[in-house]
């Protein structure tokens, strides 16, 4: 076996309660040339059981509290810096699940690449630089050639991941571990990288580790699978087996959940909650020794839409087509060209003074939670810091609203509110960054993929919350999202963009059942089928 877990225990600092063990005595081996899927809900030990594979956490944090954990017969918790570093990135590459705190901010993307295969192979610039622009490539960057100087803030969610799997795979390690590394794609990409992903494992007899909340990716891509929860293995077992014979009640509500197969109705006649009108973000593309501009990048080119009170606008569409520059711009979050209306008012000439008033009113949850959350900061006062610029209630009210916000998103613990970001899983910092806009009761809130890194459970839970208070308070959301199951479900009405226009818009149901553009069809055959 490449990797065999044995008896492994795992225990995280927490607060002023100590170590807390959060993986209790798990088994698990992968063969070579074998792909094994660990399956589960966030918070459930996934990760801290793959990142014990290259000791990346903090000692000060973490205490690998008993077991044994052997990579190609090395005892990887007895291995000393040294053989730890000789083994990261070159024996076993890894794929973390928030790309953009993983990419650093201060290296194009070439220089990060390159980086690697100087360490690993010795290769310097010019030797690097082809071999950087075919990984590029393979992973589905568009132009990657014209790319190669680009910064991770100037790259999309979908894109910064795509840099972090060409990362993760350029030195062809034994072992590659992907942390849910196709959380922020478009489907038709996804199916590329797990196409990629596949086809590189049988080439080079490589064998991975591919850490998902989505049962559905673990059946088109693993040999084997094993389903965690609250830090032990309950099922193990070849992918078939799991699927056709599943034998605990936890698997088989994974298997079986599904969202409804039917969008709700718009409401033509509501009022209109905010509009845009020739909406353009352009992006200049400079180049040479005094940066010149030479081009420009039209992350959004020319769009129009409205969105209503009450209702769920999706916006769907691959990789880099302009759905997130879209949101940051309808909010004032991004310099743009053409007409803003928020609640009957133009909001594109406002200066920040005139704007802060409404920003009470239109919250946003990014796509990447652990970037858009202080590490410096309580999840108390990260959630409750809204109310406090804007002075909304008493000490007691805040607090109050908080925990309230807290319970909706399922983290009902009171000791959460103390612990810091760091001290989170993937999934749950999503729905902290959730409980921070909904605390604010906004009556528009753009939502950029804020399901990606949760499990089907927790989805099922975050769409149910989000229809009740919409039904409740008559919310207005922008649904940014890859996934168009829960589009389906959740949205009124619909727009699909590519390369930063729409190829299509209209009610979300008709756009299901008769798409008009070939674009369209192609990505709902890739999602639904």
């Amino acid at each position: 076996m490449l990797v065999e877990y044995r008896g492994f225990r795992a225990a995280f600092r927490s607060g002023t309660a100590g170590f807390v063990e959060v993986v209790h005595g798990i088994d698990l081996s992968i063969a070579e040339n074998e792909i094994t899927a660990l399956v589960g809900e966030s918070g459930s030990g996934k990760t801290v059981s793959a990142q014990a594979l290259l000791r990346l956490q903090d000692p000060a944090l973490i205490d690998y509290s008993g077991g044994e954990l052997f990579f190609d017969g090395r005892n990887i918790l007895t291995m000393d810096e040294a053989g730890l570093r000789s083994i990261r990135g070159r024996e076993i590459g890894m794929i973390f699940q928030e790309p953009a705190t993983s990419l650093n901010p201060l290296h194009h993307i070439e220089q990060q690449l390159a980086e690697t295969l100087s360490v690993h192979q010795g290769l310097n610039a010019a030797q690097s630089r082809p071999l950087v622009i075919e990984w590029l490539r393979k992973v589905g960057l568009r132009d990657a050639e014209n790319r190669l100087g680009a910064f991770p803030h100037e790259l999309s969610g979908g894109e910064r991941q795509r840099v972090m799997i060409a990362i993760a795979l350029i030195n062809h390690p034994k072992l590659l571990i992907a942390d849910e590394p196709t959380t922020a794609l478009d489907v038709t990409i996804q199916a590329q990288i797990l196409e990629l992903i596949r086809s590189l494992q049988r080439e080079l007899g490589m064998a991975a580790l591919f850490i998902t909340h989505d049962l559905n990716l673990a059946r088109r891509i693993a040999d084997r699978v094993a389903v965690m929860k609250d830090g032990r293995i309950i099922e193990s077992g070849e992918t078939a087996g799991i699927f056709n014979n599943p034998k605990h009640k936890y698997t088989r509500e994974l298997i079986n959940s599904d969202f409804n197969a039917e969008s709700p109705v718009p409401k033509p006649d509501a009022p209109v909650a905010a509009s845009v009108s020739g909406l353009k973000v352009y992006f200049p593309v400079k180049k040479g020794f005094f940066r010149r501009t030479v081009s420009y990048i039209k992350a959004v080119d020319d769009v129009n839409f409205t969105l209503r009170k009450g209702e769920t606008l999706g916006v769907a569409g691959e990789s880099g087509s302009g759905k997130s520059t879209l949101a940051l711009a309808l909010l004032r979050l991004r310099k743009s060209e053409g007409i803003i209306t928020i609640d009957g008012r133009e909001i594109q000439d406002l200066d920040e003074k005139s704007l802060r008033p409404m920003r009470g009113k239109t919250q946003i949850i990014f796509q990447d939670p652990y970037g858009s959350l202080s590490p410096r900061m309580t999840i108390r006062n990260i959630v409750g810091e809204g109310l406090l610029i804007h002075n909304i209630g008493s000490k007691k009210e805040r607090e109050s609203r908080v925990m309230s916000a807290m319970r909706e998103v399922g983290l009902s613990d009171h000791s959460f509110l103390d612990r810091y970001p760091n001290e989170f899983s993937g999934g749950q910092r999503q729905r902290i960054a959730l409980a921070r806009a909904l605390v604010m009761s906004p009556e528009i809130l753009a939502l950029d993929e804020p399901t990606s890194s949760l499990d089907r459970a927790t989805q099922f839970q975050v769409v149910a919350l989000l229809r009740s208070l919409q039904e409740k308070h008559g919310f207005s959301y922008l649904f940014i999202s890859h996934d168009l199951r829960i589009i389906r479900s959740l949205c009124h009405s619909l727009i699909i963009m590519r390369a930063g226009k729409i190829v299509e818009a209209g009610a979300a149901r008709d756009i299901f059942r008769n798409p008009r553009s070939e674009y369209t069809r192609i990505l709902l055959k890739t999602a639904l089928e």
